[in-house]
């Protein structure tokens, strides 16, 4: 390789090394917001998850005639959703859910379970798209900064699909934001109620407590508790949608801002490799022209 050809490689590898410098730059500023967005939800949707399990528990046998509560006799059909970015360059963001995503499914087929796609992202859907599994809902063109009017229709659809026995369980898969460093691929069931995993989360947290008992107040319920589970079920779904939006958000700004340090620093290590390469070049130019001045003055003489 010539000097120039060199001298050509590391004016490129410096264009690239200031591309993603500004893009980890810009994923920063974004994280940071992303992790506001999330401490100021997070509150909200505890209290609203918690009442809601409080108000089923209240409700009893009163639930049955409640078709979103109804849980399915025979899983026949599962939905899983996975949410997925609109853009790449994030490392393995997005691959590691459409990976989770796609061995769930298989393991709901070898038990003889038909398995229903919806996708957030764009990458989520052409992947599926690709793979010949047309998902029945796409959403895309939000994941940097979704709003809340995203995750109502996200769940409008799903509880339909559930209230009308074209599914018999809702799954969601999705980066959960641990750190800027930090992403974890996170499966909850959102449907049906009785199963879903966030129930969990919050039964262990309300026992935990150094060992004692806790004690709940008494609440009367007005109306009866099943009707306002009835209103609350609904915001339950669309909270739990909202908040695996804000986190996969989050994860994915992360795991893009460590990828373009990343790529900063192993561009600087290519520049100097090259560097050094042209400079060997150089080096062997200038003694290549040195041995032929003195064969040159050898052939005067």
């Amino acid at each position: 390789m010539s000097q120039r050809d060199v001298k050509q490689r590391i004016e490129s590898v410096k264009n690239i090394r200031k591309i993603t410098s500004a893009m980890q730059m810009v994923a920063a500023a974004r994280l940071r917001r992303a992790e506001q967005r999330i401490s100021a939800l997070r509150p909200y949707a505890g209290a609203i998850r918690r009442m809601t399990r409080q108000a089923a528990a209240a409700a009893g046998g009163e639930v049955a005639g409640n078709p979103i509560l109804q849980e399915h006799e025979k899983l026949e059909t599962a939905a899983i959703l996975l949410v997925t970015g609109d853009r790449g360059l994030a490392g393995a963001f997005n691959s590691q859910i459409i990976r989770a995503g796609l061995l769930a499914a298989a393991e709901y087929e070898a038990e003889g379970v038909k398995v229903r796609f919806y996708a957030v992202g764009r990458r989520g859907v052409s992947s599926l798209i690709f793979r010949k599994l047309d998902p029945a809902g796409r959403y895309v063109g939000f994941t940097d900064r979704p709003g809340y009017a995203d995750a109502r229709h996200i769940a409008g659809e799903l509880i339909a699909a559930y209230v009308d026995d074209e599914v018999d369980r809702v799954e969601i898969f999705y980066n959960g934001y641990v750190s800027a460093l930090t992403q974890e691929v996170r499966r909850e069931v959102l449907l049906p109620l009785q199963q879903a995993t966030v129930d969990e989360e919050i039964a262990k947290a309300e026992e935990e407590s150094d060992g004692s008992e806790v004690h709940h107040a008494l609440v009367e319920y007005e109306p009866d508790p099943a009707e306002i589970l009835q209103r609350l079920i609904p915001d339950y779904v669309e909270i739990s949608v909202f908040r695996a939006l804000l986190e996969s958000t989050a994860s994915e700004h992360g795991a893009r801002m460590t990828a373009m340090r990343s790529a900063s620093e192993n561009a600087a290590e290519v520049i100097d490799d090259l560097t050094l390469e042209m400079n060997r070049a150089r080096q062997a130019e200038i003694t290549q022209e040195i041995m032929e001045v003195v064969a040159g003055a050898e052939s005067l003489t």
